[in-house]
């Protein structure tokens, strides 16, 4: 790494710019020179599962980390903190023992039990899952228990310094508030002593001095003193995020567009407290095909696990860089775009390692990975044509192509078979339809024909794309892209394809003469 900061303050790339960001806090907090790593934070609901937001949220923070380390020189840590002593508001869809569960609705999730029978809480439970999660993408990361650090006193602090400044942390959410919660709203959060239920009750007394909460059961009637430290209470959320800023120091964290406001909040709460916030970052949602907000419990969007179906966790990754700030449809379609996006990057980071390039932070700064010579669109239409079944399938023609690669020489191009392969049968076999060419193409097909007739068979794929580009400036099409999307939707049964002289050298001069030939014996629709 260079502790030159000049060096990368000018590049144009997100993360950089993210970086500077956190280093002008730095500075301008008197911190700049303080010993001590530089504190990375992302935050976990562990009530439901790791997701594909998951990934987004820790990849594209690890990204911004990693950026500072180099335009800094400084140390940091990322820290992946689970609030998992947040009360269980309702049974999630996707568990067992759905009845056992609400039973102990209300209770913090680390003092549930297991409905998976694996864990000795349902918090302990998810927390692994997050691990085993952040693990299995090779993330460096420190996970941190809301529980532990409650219970072990690492906010005790941070949350009398709260109860001495209770009014003034009210001040800041009342105006939020409609007139009703308003009435009863504190910025704590009792554990009931008998029920363990986190209690959402007004505070009779905050007496720092006493370390002690008093309030009164609405059920019961009966009135309760609670500690304030100890992990006898926990913060309401917007409070509970300004006091784990104010309490370890955090320097950065992202979120998405939906915390706007909880970022203003508890930005406030953390002042109030006498801390200064971290530098923030608000990633746009995604959409699904329509346009519309994914949702959970909709199921409208797309799981990492359907992702890493079809293809590797760096094209993930590279769909996950690009304008974090803008809203994108994340749906099966963006898939091969993202792959060979990845592809022609990583390419590009080999030859030059460019910082301004997604795979030089996908890849932290370089990579020896041979990729693959042949991109992911070429794969899926390869396996259109000959109806591919499995892999192997795909692998005749590579080699024939290319004698050298294997999937032992090319993991990665061995990884992108399968998954056209799988997205073939899934998504391309159900639409896949061949139509009639017009007169016109009809009449530069035949010109195809015989010019592939003509070809050496030993051609490669620039000489046979000049070739095709010619047939296509002799005959009268509107413009050449006319012409290309007759070659995908005639004979490749597809609405678009990859680089047509790509494909016919992949596939053999002599298959693609017998595509021609089909094509020009098919009689019925053609185009209007």
């Amino acid at each position: 790494m260079t502790a030159d900061p000049d060096a990368f303050r000018s590049v144009r790339a997100w993360p950089f710019e993210e970086a500077a960001k956190v280093a002008d806090r730095l500075a301008k907090s008197g911190k700049e020179e303080a010993q001590g790593d530089v504190l990375f934070e992302t935050g976990y609901g562990p009530s439901g599962l790791p997701h594909i937001g998951t990934f987004g949220e820790v990849a594209r923070t690890t990204w911004v980390r990693r950026a500072f380390e180099r335009m800094t020189g400084r140390p940091t840590r990322l820290l992946a903190f689970s609030d998992d002593m947040d009360g269980l508001r309702k049974v999630p869809d996707n568990v067992p023992n759905k009845a056992m569960l609400a039973g102990h609705l209300g209770k913090p999730l680390t003092a549930i039990p297991d409905p998976f029978g694996t864990h000795d809480s349902f918090g302990a439970h998810n927390n692994a899952r997050l691990r085993a999660f952040l693990d299995a993408f090779g993330f460096a990361y420190e996970f941190a228990s809301s529980t532990d650090y409650y219970r072990a006193g690492r906010f005790d602090a941070a949350l009398l310094r709260m109860a001495a400044l209770h009014d003034r942390v009210r001040d800041v959410i009342l105006p939020t508030l409609g007139p009703e919660r308003r009435a009863t709203y504190s910025p704590f959060l009792p554990i009931h002593p008998e029920t363990g239920v986190v209690m959402q009750v007004p505070m009779e007394e905050v007496r720092p001095e006493d370390d002690l909460l008093v309030w009164t059961d609405p059920e019961t009637g009966r009135r309760h003193g609670t500690r304030i430290t100890g992990g006898h209470c926990k913060a309401q959320w917007k409070a509970d995020w300004a006091l784990r800023w104010f309490a370890l120091g955090v320097d950065y964290e992202m979120s998405g567009k939906d915390l706007i406001d909880s970022v203003k909040l508890s930005s406030a709460i953390c002042r109030v407290l006498g801390g200064e916030p971290p530098a923030t970052f608000t990633y746009e949602l995604f959409l699904d095909e329509k346009g519309q907000k994914i949702s959970k419990s909709k199921g409208n969007g797309l799981t990492i696990e359907e992702w890493l179906r079809y293809a590797p966790p760096e094209s993930l990754a590279q769909f996950m860089f690009g304008a974090p700030g803008r809203a994108k449809r994340l749906h099966f379609d963006v898939i091969p775009r993202a792959v060979d996006e990845y592809l022609a990057n990583l390419e590009k980071l080999k030859a030059q390692p460019d910082p301004a390039n997604p795979a030089f932070h996908i890849h932290d700064g370089g990579s020896n990975d041979p990729g693959s010579p042949i991109p992911f669109a070429m794969l899926l239409n390869l396996a259109s044509v000959v109806n591919a079944e499995e892999p192997g399938m795909l692998w005749g023609f590579i080699r024939r192509y290319a004698p050298d690669l294997t999937p032992e020489s090319h993991p990665l191009l061995a990884r992108l078979a399968e998954g056209a392969v799988a997205y073939y049968r899934d998504f391309v076999l159900p639409t896949k339809h061949h139509r009639a060419p017009t007169p016109v193409e009809r009449a530069a097909l035949e010109d195809l024909l015989h010019t592939l007739r003509a070809l050496d068979a030993a051609s490669d794929a620039e000489a046979i794309q000049n070739a095709v580009y010619e047939i296509g400036k002799r005959h009268p099409f509107p413009g050449l892209r006319d012409w290309f999307a007759c070659l995908y939707q005639v004979l490749l049964g597809q609405q678009e394809g990859p680089r047509f002289g790509g494909f016919v050298a992949l596939y053999g001069i002599p298959g693609t003469i017998g595509l021609v030939e089909s094509a020009l014996a098919r009689t019925g629709e053609a185009a209007a």
